[in-house]
């Protein structure tokens, strides 16, 4: 996937699968679609050689930088080493304890006052093979970010934001819009990288916004159940669930929540899933 870069040609051939942003144009609307974050903390995943970090280390009071290569971390510190507000951690963002970034710091606070952390708001581009492993991870912690402004391969972004019904919707699109609002920005051309991919890029914000109270499906579960629904997209949702669950059990569920047998998963919007999910956990309440 993409990476960003600043307008200036590297000197050396970047490596294999990295593809450098150079268009100051795309830059400047991706970090315009945070917003203000003249009093936010941001935190930015993968700024390969700071071309989007230029931009917000001029506009946030902190701004936490997670570079993965080694290389270019080294030359980001360099590089923005003067600026008191840029961190810049070389990390594998997957492996970051956010609890331990955002959270409380021992010794800070007062007892018996409820810890209120500071919304963060993130931008990135994500290697479309590991998306929905750091946006899981993200919304793991979503109650430490606002918004994350995202650019994606384009076909990732329109499995993101696709809407139930169409054979694009699956376990991504469901997961990210069960913990947020998903708009679909503006498309990216190769052109505005180097060297160009082959791929379109789209760049997407998701506005943190849980659902799991609203639908009754608060816990850890839920997911696991969406999983299971979307295991195999050409099976219907009755075969991807008998596995786990008896049949009478789960033929009376899916009459409970209305939804037929012969349903797949990809067919059903969250409020359905949700439904089906209540009453195979809660069989004597009501859907």
């Amino acid at each position: 996937m993409p990476r960003a870069i600043s307008a200036r040609r590297p000197k050396t051939k970047p490596k294999l699968g990295q593809h450098f942003l150079t268009s100051d144009d795309v830059a400047a609307r991706t970090v315009g679609a945070l917003g203000d974050v003249s009093e936010s903390t941001v935190l930015e995943i993968g700024p390969g050689r700071g071309i989007l970090t230029s931009l917000l280390a001029r506009r946030t009071p902190r701004l936490i930088a997670v570079e993965l290569d080694r290389v270019l971390a080294a030359q980001l510190r360099l590089k923005f080493g003067m600026a008191r507000n840029v961190e810049i951690l070389e990390a594998d963002v997957l492996a970051i304890d956010f609890d331990s970034l955002f959270g409380p710091r021992p010794g800070l606070g007062r007892p018996g006052i409820e810890f209120k952390p500071q919304p963060v708001r993130v931008v990135g581009n994500l290697p479309y093979y590991i998306t929905s492993d750091i946006l899981l991870r993200l919304f793991e912690f979503s109650k430490y970010f606002e918004s994350i402004v995202i650019m994606v391969q384009r076909e990732v972004a329109d499995r993101i934001a696709a809407e139930p019904g169409g054979s694009e919707y699956g376990i991504l699109s469901a997961t990210a819009q069960l913990y947020a609002r998903v708009e679909k920005l503006f498309i990216v051309p190769p052109g505005a990288f180097s060297p160009p991919p082959k791929v379109h890029s789209a760049v997407l914000r998701l506005t943190i916004d849980p659902q799991q109270e609203k639908l009754g499906v608060a816990g850890d579960g839920f997911i696991d159940f969406l999983r299971l629904s979307f295991g195999q997209k050409r099976k219907t949702l009755w075969n991807n669930l008998r596995g786990k669950y008896e049949e009478a059990g789960l033929k009376r569920a899916l009459a409970q929540a209305n939804v037929k047998p012969t349903a797949r998963a990809e067919t059903l919007d969250l409020a359905e899933s949700a439904a089906v999910y209540r009453a195979l956990r809660n069989p004597h309440e009501g859907s």
